[in-house]
């Protein structure tokens, strides 16, 4: 029984998805729960199922199983996606922007006064506000042109709030949770909040993987709202030089 993800298993789940091998992420979803990281990888497991690699169908099952059943926000467009993957469902409507939904939360999480920013719509690149304050660019002329660029608001930290406030739910460890909802009273939540979970090296690591899988899912959800998706392209075997069928 698959029991929690270590620091090895999540580092080969992340090169896997990060050199696009569909055998090397099917290989490092089974060292830890897929409930704990269907927004992470669930784009790569529909891509590799839209090259219909072998055994991709039964780890799709997998996720479309876990999405109801957990339901983050988020979690049913990622759904929508993977039926659509394994051609159970039509494809959403959704352009692909190949856009780092990590690089995006932080966009969207940000505090309204000083962040937010945009997407480039022809790189899927995440541009914070503070850098239109360095002075214009070689294509400043462009910089307002919306077939350009897809604007996104800084929408501040209630959402991080409410996601210590749903694990401290989950925290199994009774002194800890109290010390959890103790540390989220008054200004300085987050910090101390942290502080707190310093001291306990699997919560922490537990926290870190729950908070970025609903950033993920609301990322997605943003984007989805905007009339976009994330793109991602997967080979099968990357080393035998096969070649991606299209955009995902």
């Amino acid at each position: 029984m698959v029991e929690g993800w270590g620091e090895d298993g999540l580092r080969a789940l992340r090169g896997a998805l990060h050199a696009q091998d569909g055998a090397a992420l099917l290989a490092a979803l089974r060292r830890g729960p897929v409930s704990e990281v269907l927004q992470l990888a669930g784009d790569g497991v529909a891509g590799a199922a839209a090259q219909g690699l072998p055994e991709t169908a039964e780890m799709a099952a997998l996720f479309l199983g876990a999405l109801p059943e957990r339901g983050f926000r988020g979690d049913e467009e990622l759904a929508d996606r993977l039926r659509a993957a394994t051609g159970d469902a039509a494809v959403p409507l959704l352009r692909p922007l190949a856009v780092d939904l990590e690089m995006l939360a932080m966009l969207l999480e940000g505090d309204p006064a000083e962040s937010g920013g945009r997407i480039d719509l022809s790189t899927g690149e995440c541009w914070p506000a503070f850098t239109d304050e360095l002075g214009p660019g070689p294509e400043a002329e462009e910089d307002d042109d919306p077939e350009r660029w897809l604007y996104v608001p800084a929408l501040g930290s209630r959402a991080g709030y409410r996601d210590m406030e749903l694990f401290i739910e989950e925290v199994e460890d009774v002194a800890l949770a109290d010390r959890l909802r103790i540390a989220m009273g008054g200004r300085g939540a987050f910090r101390r909040f942290k502080d707190v979970l310093a001291g306990d090296e699997r919560s922490w690591s537990r926290y870190h993987r729950f908070r970025d899988e609903r950033q993920r899912g609301r990322a997605r959800a943003w984007l989805a709202e905007e009339g976009y998706c994330p793109h991602i392209t997967f080979f099968a075997e990357p080393s035998s030089g096969s070649y991606p069928s299209g955009p995902v």
